[in-house]
């Protein structure tokens, strides 16, 4: 993204810019705002009254059903060159209180005008005090990593490769992770050209060659570090965007020429929503879409490429209560997604337009977490660094995870409360509650699996509308008052000796996978003698147990075809307690090695919020079939079938049958015709491929 106004004379607010020069993101954000509203009211899910609150939410907690570990880059932030705060001591002490692991610089689009030897960047705004070595220290005082954008538009490898030199030997700064420009899709390319990029060819494959450039020259210096990718964000426009003379799109092309090469992608997240309510339902859509960028790696032959979230922000009420809520759920939405960074954008943005959230707190078009202390007419912000209601939710993270501790999985009942759990190192257990309703408050009622309790008072945190600072006091762990749009995390206590002396079985990998079972190996627990390791599934905030063994690998039997599953190994000791969870492994199981039927699926044309696929169905086997009828799901709850040809298809909720019309009845034996139909479709956030499907009532092997 672009800079905003370093100070309210400069009233170039940043979200305003992205939005003027990309009319097509404006008019879907507000249509996407009005689709979830009518969701909300269709399905009952609107703010409730005081008088009509119901009386509790069941929230499950899984302690054993592990979604992976904090990492200390976990909590981010981006830092502008033309903001003149960035360095100071007050903003330093106020980044350190909110436990920020990663410092991202220069600032978003402002990364491919950069030149770091000049610390200038033409047609852009440079503040004082904002060079790289100021920028350091405040890494290093606050205790966090940076995140350097390599100037790829302006710039060359050879620059970039200067800066690692100077970063990582003439200062021995040990700077690790570099991205290779910023949001590069925005070039011209789709017709949007927010983004500086003066290569000749701006195409995907284009880019993509220079990370490659790039990735030599930068490790010819320093071979240790990471250097990341641009990619898009399945979902989110430019995605499955086609220009003229392109075979595939951005990320389908860019991935398999950077996959095994690159250390880590770098995705943006503004998922847009026309008012809060609509805002407030987007966190939900962001493991899906992360699920299907995992997946789209993966058919690159790089599956576990790292992914950092280098930009996020919600696009309404940016400094109020509201997107308080929305951090705090993106957040830990992201990192048990296995996002290694979440970037906030930023730490001080400019007063942009002005407005009125809905519990009456005025919103000052400012994306910054801190004030900048400017004015829009009369209207003025809090004096500079004044911490926005987003600071706070940053800080609500920090009480409620912090590096090395484990995510495990929580669910709520209610869809206006999003739980998240984390099982400290320490022992406790904290859960983190956002209650979305602006009015009225919630009772949750909290379910514990795999771990017991002491039975002593809670710790519980509140940061509550209108606050300006964190509430503590202790309480009942198990039945927790939620404020209305409040953030609340209560942390629970150990019993003696419930707690497994055994550590964690090593992060399974999967040997191999078939269309009913899967292959997994992990290195042995310590801290003792396993008397058997245990394979689970998740199933949302429960566990399924698969199967058991005594040695470190284990095939699991009887999995449905073409199905996504996330399973944990856990040690059992001779006591009989579990250890904690390994990391998550995702598996997909294949479609049938064989079968009377075969269906290909391919998606034609996108446009980041719709797309048309064509789907072709031939009959292998030996007899022929005169009507017939597909049926198959859509893995994602936002995708909509909004037309079709040469069939006719019906959809209720993700499921969807396929039916001929008259001229395409007939597939013959033995593969002897295919019948080819289409249908173009909304989404709504990710849209996978079906993974299943079904020709009058046989699975059919998918290509």
């Amino acid at each position: 993204m672009h800079a905003a106004a370093p100070h309210a004379r400069r009233p170039l607010h940043r979200l305003a810019r992205r939005l003027r020069r990309r009319p097509a993101l404006a008019r879907r954000a507000v249509a996407a705002g009005a689709v979830t509203a009518a969701l909300l009211a269709s399905t009952g899910l609107v703010p409730a009254t005081a008088a009509d609150a119901p009386s509790g939410v069941d929230v499950t907690v899984d302690a054993g059903a592990g979604l992976g570990t904090v990492p200390d880059t976990a909590y981010g932030l981006n830092s502008a060159i033309w903001d003149a705060h960035m360095n100071t001591a007050d903003t330093q002490d106020l980044v350190k209180a909110a436990g920020i692991g990663m410092l991202r610089y220069p600032g978003g689009s402002y990364g491919d005008i950069y030149h770091w030897q000049t610390h200038t960047a033409p047609g852009g705004y440079v503040a004082p005090g904002t060079d790289f070595d100021s920028f350091m220290g405040t890494v290093r005082k606050v205790g966090a990593q940076p995140m350097l954008i390599a100037n790829y538009g302006s710039g060359t490898p050879e620059e970039a490769a200067g800066w690692v030199r100077y970063a990582n030997v003439t200062k021995d700064y040990g700077a690790k992770y570099w991205e290779v420009g910023n949001e590069l899709y925005g070039n011209g390319h789709y017709g949007a050209d927010w983004e500086t990029d003066e290569h000749a060819d701006s195409s995907p494959a284009a880019y993509a060659h220079g990370v490659l450039d790039h990735i030599s020259a930068m490790k010819a210096v320093d071979p240790t570090i990471k250097v990341g990718a641009v990619l898009t964000t399945p979902g989110n426009w430019p995605d499955g965007v086609l220009a003229s003379g392109d075979s595939a799109d951005w990320n389908h092309t860019v991935i398999p020429i950077v996959a095994g090469k690159a250390d880590f992608v770098i995705v943006h997240w503004y998922p847009g929503g026309s008012d809060a309510a609509g805002m407030l339902t987007t966190p939900s859509q962001l493991a899906g879409e992360l699920q299907q960028l995992r997946a789209e790696l993966a058919a690159a032959g790089a599956p576990d490429t790292p992914i950092a979230l280098t930009e996020t922000n919600s696009n309404v009420l940016m400094d109020t209560q509201p997107t308080a809520l929305f951090a705090a759920d993106t957040y830990f939405t992201a990192l048990e997604s296995g996002v290694f960074t979440v970037d906030w954008w930023n730490t001080h943005n400019g007063v942009g337009a002005i407005s009125t959230a809905p519990d009456g707190a005025t919103d000052y078009g400012d994306m910054g977490l801190l004030s900048s202390g400017g004015c829009t007419g009369s209207v003025c912000e809090p004096p500079v660094n004044t911490p926005f209601p987003p600071y706070y939710a940053l800080q609500m993270l920090s009480r409620t995870g912090r590096p090395g501790d484990q995510l495990v999985a929580a669910q709520s009942a209610d869809a206006l409360v999003s739980a998240h759990a984390v099982l400290r190192a320490d022992g406790d257990l904290s859960v983190l509650l956002v209650n979305k309703d602006p009015s009225a408050s919630r009772t949750a009622n909290l379910h514990l699996s795999g771990y017991t309790t002491d039975g002593s008072p809670a710790d519980l945190a509140v940061f509550r509308d209108r606050s300006s600072s964190i509430d503590t006091t202790t309480g009942d762990g198990r039945s927790v008052t939620l404020p209305p749009y409040s953030i609340t995390t209560v942390t629970l206590h150990p019993k003696g000796g419930t707690a497994s002396a055994l550590t964690a079985p090593g992060s399974p990998k999967v040997t191999s996978v078939t269309d009913t079972t899967a292959t997994l190996t992990w290195s042995a627990s310590t801290g003792g003698s396993p008397a058997r390791y245990e394979v689970y599934r998740q199933n949302g905030a429960t566990s399924e147990l698969l199967t058991g063994t005594t040695a470190t690998t284990a095939t699991v039997r009887n999995l449905i075809p073409g199905t996504t599953y996330t399973l944990n190994v856990l040690a059992r000791d001779a006591d009989g307690r579990l250890s904690r969870a390994s990391a998550p492994v995702t598996v997909r199981t294949t479609s049938p090695a064989s079968s009377t039927c075969q269906v290909s699926y391919r998606l034609t044309d996108g446009w980041g919020n719709g797309f048309n696929a064509q789907v072709t169905v031939t009959n292998t086997g030996d007899t022929p079939i005169d009507g017939w009828t597909l049926s198959y799901a859509f893995p994602d709850s936002g995708v909509s079938v909004t037309g079709y040809w040469n069939a006719k298809v019906v959809q209720s909720g993700r499921n969807v049958i396929a039916t001929p019309e008259s001229y395409n009845a007939t597939l013959a034996a033995h593969g002897g015709n295919a019948v080819s139909f289409g249908f173009t479709a909304a989404n709504s956030g990710a849209y996978s491929p079906p993974a299943v499907f079904r020709l009058n009532g046989t699975v059919c092997t998918t290509t």
